[in-house]
């Protein structure tokens, strides 16, 4: 990057910025990308047939990595520090907890839009193609999964003026609350569901399919607690506590969740707890605040370089872009790779592991090249007089964009989900759309 580049970024960073917080989104969405490549393992088998694994997940040692590579906590964590700022200077203009949502919704939905054209177009041309339905699903499901965090972000945002006032009132009884609430959807869907119809827990994983909506409810309780975990982080409380306290609680926290999931129900892989969230979830956001905390002045002495600040600034500008895409680009880059005379090696040996960093950077790089004309939808419209100004317009519209995704997450992505969700986000940000003037 130019150092004009480098310098331009420095002069927009706004005064009292903790660049801290956009470093741990930009290294939190890479890490997604690059988790999502190693459970990408496609190949050839010995008869030529197409094999298609998850590569990741039979390694021994997946697990136990897990406990630290499972950092989507820290994404709502990180959002609740920052729509506690957002807040902060939204009341300073005086602007409404209603004008506040709409905006969030906005920066959410508008990069979503353009993606599910592409997957209802994709999707639908399969069908008339009349490609192997099973071969479709595979793929669709596995690009379909890491949609629920724009349901589950737009949720706790949408909350989040109503959950800072309750912050402000009663602090952590907040999040005691929040916490007996996870635990009693947990019990009733491992205990009482698992029971009732006799579902055994999958290997390794957790319950399975089964009992799984019955833990949807949890989206509510897990991610605002971690949330709530983000107010403590902008009002001080971790950074008021000394560096050995802050190693005893990720300590305390590490030793609960070993205990919960020694309970029964609950995975032993971080990721089998992440859809629908469990408990799991609120105790690795306390450790995730504890060890962003602890980090925080090496990562400050980093963020004053401005090589670092230029590769934060140019991913964080896109970084929805990137997360929305990465999975469909690393499908489409593998789909190249089998219609060209490419050889693919084996999932799992050792020169797929050892090509994996260099795929990562040719992900990114692809990407990018997308940004280009996609990061339009990731810039925010000026703000001006909504068109239906009224608290009830923006709950309908926050209501049309997560039913769908919620339901392409329980159910798997296909066609007919896949155009619900591009039709209620386009009826989500008409209903939440800003004319200029009175006029417009």
């Amino acid at each position: 990057m130019s150092s004009a580049a480098t310098e331009s970024t420095i002069r927009t960073v706004p005064e009292g910025r903790d660049l801290t917080l956009d470093l741990a989104r930009v290294v939190c969405v890479v890490l997604v990308v690059f988790v999502h490549i190693l459970f990408t393992g496609v190949g050839r088998a010995p008869d030529g047939s197409l094999l298609i694994e998850r590569t990741v997940e039979a390694q021994s040692w997946f697990t136990a990595a897990s406990w630290v590579a499972n950092i989507m906590p820290l994404f709502f964590v990180v959002g609740g520090y920052a729509a506690r700022a957002g807040w902060r200077s939204a009341v300073a203009r005086g602007e409404s907890a209603d004008s506040f949502v709409r905006v969030r919704l906005v920066r959410l939905a508008r990069p979503a839009l353009p993606l599910f054209v592409f997957l209802s177009a994709a999707l639908g041309a399969t069908r008339m193609l009349g490609i192997d339905p099973a071969l479709v699903d595979t793929v669709a499901i596995g690009v379909g999964s890491p949609l629920w965090f724009l349901a589950a972000y737009m949720i706790v945002q949408a909350a989040a003026p109503t959950m800072m006032r309750m912050h402000e009132r009663f602090g952590a009884w907040v999040l005691l609350v929040l916490l007996a609430g996870a635990v009693l959807i947990d019990t009733f869907r491992f205990t009482v569901i698992g029971g009732f119809f006799g579902i055994q827990p999958v290997a390794g994983t957790g319950y399975g399919l089964g009992q799984e909506l019955f833990g949807i409810p949890n989206i509510v309780f897990v991610w605002l607690f971690a949330q709530q975990v983000g107010f403590f982080l902008f009002d001080g409380w971790f950074a008021q506590r000394r560096w050995w306290q802050l190693v005893l609680l990720m300590a305390a926290g590490y030793g609960a969740l070993w205990g919960l999931v020694s309970v029964g129900g609950y995975s032993w892989n971080m990721l089998g707890n992440q859809w629908p969230p469990t408990t799991a979830m609120t105790l690795l956001a306390v450790i995730q605040a504890s060890a962003l905390t602890l980090l925080h002045a090496p990562l400050t002495a980093l963020m004053r370089h401005r090589g670092a600040q230029g590769v934060v600034f140019v991913i964080g500008s896109r970084l929805m872009t990137v997360y929305l895409w990465h999975l469909p680009m690393i499908m489409v880059l593998i789909g190249i790779q089998l219609l060209l005379p490419i050889p693919l090696p084996a999932p799992g040996s050792a020169v797929w592991w050892w090509t994996r960093p260099l795929f990562l950077l040719v992900v990114l790089g692809a990407v990018w090249l997308l940004s280009l004309w996609l990061i339009r939808f990731e810039k925010s419209p000026a703000r001006g007089i909504a068109r239906f100004p009224s608290p009830g317009a923006t709950v309908s519209a926050v209501l049309l964009f997560i039913a769908p995704i919620i339901a392409i997450t329980a159910y798997g992505l296909d066609f007919p989900l896949a155009a619900a969700a591009l039709v209620c986000t386009a009826m989500a940000l008409w209903l939440t759309g800003s004319r200029r003037d009175g006029r417009g």
